[in-house]
């Protein structure tokens, strides 16, 4: 795999540490904005729903911008709505700097996952976006318990001056190591009408369904996975970053072994990721009072959550490959329609009085229908390429020989 690919993910290390850290900062940023816990689990959502409109309204305006120009600008751009967010006065003030923060951080993943696509070797895009995702597995490791034990102990804002300065260093990574590129010209250059045509296809959707339920399942848990921990399972809230460090280690080895299958077996990486999922999270419904349960199955669930997604990641690429930066943006914005989702439902449960549990199984059920919806997915590959090989003609077989690889895991 290319170094440039692995700087990419380092990269991403820091936009998943400013996604992901409010999980460990929602009762400081609570208590110092005065809010409910709910309306503070809404700045995850206000992060994602920046994520679902700057993926492809900003793939599609840089289409034919340089490549490592414009990673560099997206991610100055970052680093000031961190700033922003740091010295935010109120609680309005701060939720328009996530959105901000939000809008260059889809558009960095959107290209960044093209470029990564890109450069990785044949029959290694699985492997290449698995790196992508393990700059978000390691942000869980180190950056989410991380900001969490700087909000204990020098406040919340603390937290979003690391991650400005994690974003500076992104800036020069990318400078320094991705190599620059200029988007084709004359007749292969990007035209946004020729690539929007991937959403004509009903596969291209049912991809998008898969990705954002695997999200909402995860986050819809994730978000209020602190005040599960302390409320709940009874553990004092100095173990709060230590759980998380331990679902991020998950959700590491979750990102390794997906990238692996998920090459090999597309569609059994998702079925078995989505499954365990599910299962894990029924668990967690079950077991959540238990305080060595719900330390074990937050690492279970980084596992599982992480072990599908470069397999889903890759399934798009494969739907939408005449388009490799909308296929970026798409998957980004699948994924964060299910971060917006899954908080706001999370929060929805707790409001009504439910409790942490109860946002436990409605995460198993988000779980479960994304089980449906690649079941769904499977059969109609299976029809596909069944035409393609009825079809016979040299063009059909060249375009189904990715079909052949994932055909034994349908």
């Amino acid at each position: 795999m290319p170094l440039a690919v692995y700087v990419l993910g380092l990269s991403v290390f820091a936009l998943g540490t400013s996604e992901f850290m409010i999980a460990g900062l929602l009762q400081p940023i609570a208590r110092d904005m005065s809010v409910s816990i709910p309306q503070a689990g809404l700045l995850v959502s206000a992060f994602a729903v920046g994520m679902v409109i700057g993926a492809p309204v900003l793939a599609g305006a840089t289409l034919r911008l340089p490549r490592r120009t414009t990673l560099v600008a997206l991610l100055a751009v970052f680093g000031a709505g961190q700033m922003a967010g740091a010295l935010a006065p109120t609680y309005e003030v701060l939720f328009a700097s996530r959105v901000v923060s939000a809008l260059a951080c889809a558009g960095f993943w959107a290209v960044g996952a093209a470029v990564a696509v890109s450069l990785a070797p044949a029959g290694a895009k699985a492997k290449a976006m698995a790196v992508m995702i393990g700059g978000l597995s390691v942000a869980n490791v180190l950056g989410v318990p991380a900001g969490a034990l700087l909000g204990q102990h020098a406040g919340w804002r603390a937290a979003f001056w690391a991650v400005a300065l994690l974003a500076a260093v992104g800036v020069a990574g990318v400078l320094a190591l991705v190599p620059p590129t200029q988007p084709p010209t004359g007749a292969d250059r990007p035209v946004l009408r020729r690539e929007l045509r991937i959403y004509r296809s009903g596969q291209v959707w049912l991809a998008l369904v898969i990705t954002a339920l695997n999200a909402a399942a995860t986050f819809c848990l994730f978000s209020y996975l602190s005040p599960l921990l302390t409320d709940t399972a009874g553990l004092d809230e100095g173990w709060v970053p230590t759980v998380l460090a331990l679902y991020g280690v998950g959700a590491l080895i979750g990102a390794a072994l997906g990238g692996r299958v998920g090459d090999a077996h597309l569609f059994g990486a998702m079925y078995a990721g989505l499954a365990a999922t599910t299962a894990v999270l029924a668990l967690l419904a079950l077991t959540a009072h238990l305080p060595v349960a719900a330390v074990g199955l937050a690492l279970g669930l980084g596992v599982t959550s992480f072990f599908t997604a470069p397999a889903i990641n890759a399934r798009m690429f494969e739907v939408a490959g005449a388009a490799p930066t909308l296929a970026g943006a798409t998957t980004t914005s699948a994924f964060n329609i299910g971060n917006t989702i899954g908080p706001w439902v999370g929060g929805l449960v707790i409001t009504a009085g439910w409790g942490y549990t109860g946002v436990a199984w409605v995460s198993a059920l988000l779980a479960a229908a994304a089980v449906g919806a690649t079941v769904a997915a499977a059969r109609w590959h299976r029809r596909t390429a069944a035409s393609r090989v009825v079809a016979g003609s040299p063009a059909d077989a060249a375009a189904d020989g990715s079909a052949r690889v994932t055909e034994a895991a349908g």
